[in-house]
C-alpha cells in the first residue's frame, strides 16, 4: 500500500514515609508501567516549543522529560510518571489533528520522524512508556484516500469508506442524535460518526483492515510503546449487537497483529458509555478509560458528599475481570473532551487536591490531563480545555501561544515555575501522593475493598497485596471529621497536618487524606 507524505507536600515530610522506596520500586521498565504506572496526557501543541514558532512541537517534548521524569529516583522535583500518552501527532489539516491526511508522518507543525524517533530514545533512557493517540475510526475529508474515492467510484480508495444507496435513511441520526450521512463534493453520501470532516472507514473491507494493522506495526517499529485507541466502539457503523460483535471481531485482529510485532506493546481503548458497554471490550485490550468512576470521583468531591467510589471501583472492577482477568482500570479525573476539573471544582486547590489523591490510591493507571496538576481551568469549547500550558506567570523560552488563552490569563495564569518552590501548591502535592502511591505495593496493585465509615463526608477503601494493607481515608468536605475505626495501625502518612489517631478514634482535618498502615 502506498504510503502518502503530505508530539505538595513539604520535601521534609515526603521523606518522613517509611523507608523502602528505591530505583527498582520507583521506575518501573515498560512492561510493568503499562501494568501499574502513573500516565501524563499532553496535547503536543500547548506543551512546549521548541523552535519559537507558537506551536508545542515534539522536541519540545524531548526538551522537558526531566520535568515528566528525570529517570533518578532520588530527586524530588519531576513528576516521576510512568507513562505519557500523546494526543495525535500525524499530518492533519486541523488543530486537534484527529483528522488523519497521513498516518505514516508527524505534522510538519511538530516536527519529522527523526524527531519522533529521538523523543522515544530519550523517553527509554527514563524508563518512561509511551503511547500515542492512533485515531483508526475514521480520516479527514482531504486525506488522499477519500480525495481519490470522490474523483472516482471505481477506485480502489471508494471502498475504503462508507456510502449511502438506494435504501439508505439520510435522516438517521446517531448514537447522540447526531447527523451521520453527509453529501460530499461529487453529490454522494457518505457516513460520519463524528462530522462532515471525518468520513468513517469501511472495516468490511480487509485492505483497511491491513492498512491500519500496517500502521501500527510501523508505529511500534518507530519505538512507540503502544496506543491510545480514538473511539474504539464506533470502528463499525452504528451500535447494534451485530456492530458491536464486528468491533469485537477487528479489536480481535488489531490486538493480535500488535502483540505479534510487540508483545509488551499497551492498548487503551476509548469507550465512552456504561460500563455493561464497555466491559467486553477487555477481552481484547489492556485498558479502557472509566468515564464513569471519573465522574463519581469529581462529583463526590465537587459536592462533599461522597456518591460511592469506592463500591463504583469494585463494581467495575468486578464487572471487567469477568472479561479479562489481567484487565488494567485507565482511571483519571478529566481529559481532552471534558471540562476541567478544576472548573468542575470551582477553582477550589484544596477539593482539587483531594480529588487528585483519591485518583492516585485507587487501582488502575492513573491518567493525569496536562496542565491538571498545576491547576489549569477551562470549559469548552475544546479549544479552550487545550490552552497553553504554562511554564512561567508570563512570557519565557518553551511557552507556546497557538491561540489567545481565555481561562489561564492574568491572576489565573497558574504556572510550573510559580508553583515549583511552594511546598503546598498543587504541583507539590502530584509529586508527592504519585511518590507515595510508587512507594507502596499496595497502592499500585493491590485489591481493593471499601471501608464503611458511615460518614457521607468520608471516602474510605482498604488496599491490599501479598499479606500487607493500607487503609485509606479521604476527608472530602470542609470541615474536619471524627471516626470509630476498627483498623489498630498507626498513621503512615496524612496530606495535611493535624490529623490524630488515638485507639479507636480517627480526627481528619478538611479536604485531607490519611494512609493507616
Amino acid at each position: 500500500m502506498k504510503k502518502w507524505s503530505a508530539a505538595a507536600l513539604s520535601l521534609p515530610l515526603l521523606l518522613s514515609l517509611s523507608t523502602g522506596a528505591s530505583a527498582q520500586t520507583v521506575h518501573k521498565k515498560q512492561t510493568e508501567s503499562s501494568k501499574n504506572g502513573v500516565f501524563y496526557e499532553i496535547y503536543v501543541n500547548s506543551f512546549y516549543d521548541s523552535n519559537g514558532d507558537s506551536h508545542g512541537d515534539l522536541k519540545g517534548i524531548t526538551k522537558q522529560l526531566d520535568y515528566l521524569n528525570d529517570g533518578n529516583a532520588k530527586t524530588m522535583n519531576d513528576l516521576q510518571v510512568n507513562g505519557v500518552w500523546m494526543m495525535p501527532v500525524n499530518v492533519s489539516p486541523s488543530y486537534h489533528k484527529y483528522d488523519v491526511t497521513d498516518y505514516y508522518n508527524i505534522d510538519p507543525e511538530y516536527g519529522n520522524l527523526d524527531d519522533f524517533r529521538q523523543l522515544m530514545k530519550e523517553a527509554d533512557k527514563r524508563n518512561i512508556t509511551f503511547i500515542m493517540d492512533l485515531v483508526v475510526n475514521h480520516t479527514s475529508s482531504e486525506h488522499p484516500w477519500f480525495l481519490a474515492a470522490l474523483e472516482d467510484k471505481n477506485s480502489m480508495y471508494h471502498d475504503y469508506y462508507i456510502w449511502a444507496d438506494e435504501q439508505t435513511d439520510l435522516n438517521e441520526t446517531g448514537s447522540w442524535g447526531q447527523k451521520v450521512w453527509h453529501k460530499a463534493s461529487n453529490g454522494e453520501y457518505f457516513y460520519g460518526t463524528f462530522w462532515e470532516g471525518m468520513p468513517d472507514l469501511n472495516y468490511d473491507n480487509p485492505n483497511v483492515r491491513k492498512e491500519m494493522i500496517n500502521i501500527g506495526k510501523f508505529w511500534l517499529q518507530q519505538g512507540v510503546d503502544g496506543f491510545r485507541l480514538d473511539a474504539a466502539m464506533h470502528i463499525y457503523k452504528g451500535q447494534t449487537a451485530e456492530g458491536a460483535k464486528k468491533n469485537y471481531e477487528w479489536w480481535n485482529e488489531f490486538r493480535t497483529a500488535m502483540k505479534k510485532a510487540n508483545p509488551d506493546a499497551y492498548l487503551v481503548g476509548e469507550v465512552w458509555d456504561q460500563p455493561a458497554t464497555v466491559a467486553p471490550y477487555y477481552q481484547y485490550l489492556d485498558s479502557l478509560f472509566n468515564f464513569d468512576l471519573a465522574g463519581n470521583i469529581v462529583n463526590s468531591v465537587k459536592g462533599g458528599m461522597n456518591q460511592g467510589v469506592a463500591e463504583a471501583a469494585l463494581a467495575t472492577d468486578d464487572l471487567y475481570k469477568a472479561f479479562n482477568p489481567d484487565k488494567v482500570d485507565a482511571t483519571f479525573l478529566t481529559n481532552h473532551d471534558q471540562n476541567r476539573v478544576m472548573s468542575e471544582l470551582g477553582g477550589d486547590i484544596a477539593k482539587a487536591k483531594t480529588a487528585a489523591s483519591i485518583l492516585l490510591t485507587l487501582p488502575g493507571n492513573p491518567f493525569i490531563y496536562y496542565g491538571e496538576e498545576i491547576g489549569m481551568t477551562g470549559e469548552k469549547p475544546d479549544e479552550l480545555i487545550r490552552e497553553p500550558f504554562r511554564w512561567y506567570p508570563g512570557d519565557g523560552e518553551g511557552q507556546t501561544n497557538w491561540e489567545e488563552p481565555v481561562y489561564n490569563v492574568g491572576d489565573s495564569a497558574v504556572s510550573v515555575q510559580e508553583q515549583d518552590k511552594q511546598s503546598d501548591s498543587l504541583l507539590n502535592h502530584y509529586r508527592t501522593m504519585i511518590r507515595v502511591r510508587q512507594q507502596y505495593e499496595a497502592l499500585e496493585k493491590g485489591d481493593l475493598t471499601p471501608l464503611d465509615v458511615r460518614n457521607k463526608q468520608v471516602i474510605a477503601y482498604e488496599r491490599s497485596y501479598k499479606n500487607k494493607s493500607i487503609n485509606v481515608y479521604h476527608n472530602i468536605s470542609s470541615d474536619p471529621v471524627v471516626l470509630t475505626v476498627s483498623h489498630k495501625g498507626r498513621i503512615m502518612f496524612s496530606t495535611e497536618k493535624g490529623a490524630v489517631k488515638l485507639k479507636s478514634t480517627l480526627i481528619i482535618p478538611a479536604h485531607t487524606t490519611v494512609l493507616l498502615k
